[in-house]
């Protein structure tokens, strides 16, 4: 996997994960709503002629 297209993949794993973790129960959505903004930012551009 080329380096962009496994920096795309993991941050979208990572929102992935944050979106699941504000739906359990007992959830800090302080933290959620703290790092999801920044998280979002960080998300590469996809790769050219890339889908992931």
């Amino acid at each position: 996997m080329c380096p962009d297209c496994e920096d795309f993949a993991r941050t979208v794993l990572l929102l992935g994960q944050l979106a699941l973790y504000a739906d359990t129960n007992g959830a800090d959505l302080d933290f959620v709503e703290a790092v999801s903004p920044s998280l979002a930012v960080s998300l590469p551009q996809p790769p050219n002629g890339e889908e992931s």
